[in-house]
């Protein structure tokens, strides 16, 4: 019994010194919460101006031209929904995109917008609050083989004192 009781502990220990990006077990299971998403709904006076591009292994840019770029409430569901999504990064590759099933309310509490021809978009009238950032660039090359690419997001915050619009630039980086 006395040499159970070690190992478990020895066990437990070994899991907590686990060094990968995971997710308190909290946030692991945070419900979609519309209270906590609301102030995406509050008429804001902030301004987000953004930039969204990838940088290619073999030099130049990529733009963002005409993809939707969507602002997302950073609640615990969506921190822990990004983490999951972007297996605790900020960029995960075409061909590795997860299939994350979405509450079915969560994209009402969301706001998205298209980026221009350079990859520029904006956010007008923001509430104050933190968010996220979301687009993607996905390429499929004439050829076949594995898309290129991926999904990327940023996060930006907004006090409500912000006299000039907030710029963010969303690459993934």
């Amino acid at each position: 019994m006395k040499k159970s009781v070690t190992c478990l502990v020895f066990a437990l220990a070994l899991a907590g010194c686990n060094t990968t990006s995971q997710q308190s077990p909290q946030i692991d299971t945070a419900p979609f919460d519309p209270k906590a998403a609301a102030y995406i709904k509050t008429q804001g006076t902030g301004r987000i101006e953004g930039h969204a591009f990838l940088r290619k292994p073999e030099g130049g840019v990529m733009m963002a031209a005409g993809e939707f770029v969507r602002l997302v409430p950073a609640t615990p569901y969506a921190r822990n929904r990004f983490a999951k999504l972007y297996n605790g990064g900020k960029f995960v590759a075409a061909h590795q995109i997860p299939q994350v099933p979405a509450d079915p309310t969560y994209t009402d509490y969301t706001r998205l917008v298209k980026a221009e021809s350079s990859g520029r978009f904006a956010f007008d009238n923001v509430a104050p609050g933190q968010y996220f950032i979301a687009t993607q660039i996905i390429i499929k090359p004439e050829a076949g083989g594995p898309a290129k690419g991926g999904a990327f997001f940023e996060n930006v915050s907004l006090t409500g004192k912000e006299a000039e619009p907030v710029k963010v630039i969303v690459n993934g980086n």
